[in-house]
């Protein structure tokens, strides 16, 4: 699956409710203005410690057949948020020879300066370093909020569908697919 597109843009929200559009002007108003026709675009709307997305993974794929030249995002963190993810991304571009170029952050590794190679390492620790703060923010907001009694998570089964699944679990045994097939439920409410 060779791709015949030397560009690759990569744009990433994370949720369903965002969009990429303002990512999407600047690295297009980037690539138009090098001369770059027609980048093929690929977008994911997931958390960026989410290392399994269709856009990211199709944007590998096509690096791995050959053809790309240059990788363009919007920024470091749009790829991923673990140093170490972003490691295993920055090293496959680089042993392909394929540019990853991150508009909003004057990152471009198609220029072999050290001086990049050192932004570059220091963005990405600084990206996970984010993602750390963002996490441990949320940590002590559900703590605070189970303090004050805030019930967390997916509520309580009805004692109906308890009895329900309790029921057909003497009939059927205890394999739990077995028994949210008989009731037609989901096996995580089993």
């Amino acid at each position: 699956m060779k791709t015949k597109n030397p560009t690759i843009v990569y744009l990433r929200v994370s949720t369903a409710e965002q969009e990429t559009d303002s990512q999407e002007h600047q690295v297009l108003e980037y690539c138009r203005v090098r001369g770059w026709p027609e980048p093929l675009v690929l977008r994911d709307a997931a958390s960026g410690a989410t290392t399994g997305r269709p856009g990211l993974e199709a944007m590998l794929t096509l690096v791995r057949a050959g053809g790309v030249h240059q990788v363009v995002t919007y920024k470091l963190d749009r790829l991923g948020r673990s140093l170490t993810h972003l490691a295993i991304i920055v090293n496959e571009l680089q042993t392909r020879n394929v540019a990853l170029i991150c508009t909003s952050q004057g990152i471009d590794t198609s220029k072999q300066n050290p001086v990049g190679q050192l932004q570059l390492g220091v963005l990405m620790a600084v990206a996970e370093f984010e993602r750390a703060l963002i996490k441990e923010r949320t940590m002590a907001g559900l703590e605070v909020a189970r303090k004050k009694g805030k019930r967390l998570g997916r509520p309580p089964l009805d004692p109906k569908v308890i009895r329900l699944i309790l029921k057909t679990a003497a009939r059927v045994g205890l394999h739990v697919r077995a028994i949210a097939r008989e009731i037609r439920t989901s096996p995580s409410s089993v």
